[in-house]
């Protein structure tokens, strides 16, 4: 997936006027949103569409999908049928439910997002003792896309060694959360910034400025 100025914005609002008044605001700075549960649970599945047919954005839909294949398999097939280009599912869950995702990706041409480690701070407890063996496995799946944290830089650069430089990493956590844009961007191929441009008075303007930092 290419992705204009390295940027995806998380648009992690709960109201879709408002989500597309920022759309307007910022332009054609950005070609890529993210959209989770609480947009799709706010205003419905629609919003997909709504954001493709209006905006022409590629959607990435960060379900963090994480259930048994059979159910993993219906969640991917609906993000899809309703005109997602990308759906983000953890690892933790194994093979089995991932491979029912990838398999939907695949049926569809669309692209699958294997997250190994989250942004926040209470990803350490759980998720990031196993987060190296989940990348090991996504390698050997043949997973092409990953999603690593901007917040812990020494764990992005691990995961990045673990996938290999021909991999997609898309990063979480630059802005709100602590991560550098540029630093970010050393390892991975996009950063996701939400609330530094959509909580702020002038999205537009900010999401400049990150573009900028990157340079």
């Amino acid at each position: 997936m290419k992705i204009k100025n390295n940027l995806i914005l998380a648009m992690d609002i709960m109201e879709l006027q408002k989500a597309e008044k920022v759309c307007e605001t910022i332009g054609n700075q950005i070609d890529t949103i993210k959209i989770g549960y609480p947009l799709t649970l706010a205003e419905g599945i629609k919003t997909i569409r709504i954001f493709k047919e209006n905006y022409n954005y590629q959607i990435i839909c960060d379900y963090k999908v994480a259930d048994i294949p059979a159910t993993n398999s219906k969640i991917a097939e609906q993000t899809f049928k309703n005109g997602a280009d990308g759906i983000i599912t953890h690892g933790f869950v194994g093979e089995d439910s991932v491979k029912a995702c990838q398999d939907k990706a695949n049926e569809y041409n669309k692209d699958l997002f294997l997250l190994t480690e989250m942004s926040h701070p209470g990803a350490k407890r759980f998720l990031q003792k196993d987060a190296d063996e989940i990348a090991k496995m996504g390698v050997e799946m043949g997973i092409k896309n990953y999603v690593a944290p901007a917040t812990r830089i020494n764990r992005l650069k691990e995961i990045r060694e673990i996938v290999g430089k021909d991999s997609f990493i898309i990063s979480p956590g630059v802005g709100k959360q602590g991560g550098e844009a540029k630093k970010t961007l050393e390892y991975a191929n996009a950063i996701i910034v939400g609330r530094s441009i959509y909580e702020s008075e002038n999205p537009k303007k900010a999401t400049e400025d990150i573009i900028k930092s990157t340079k």
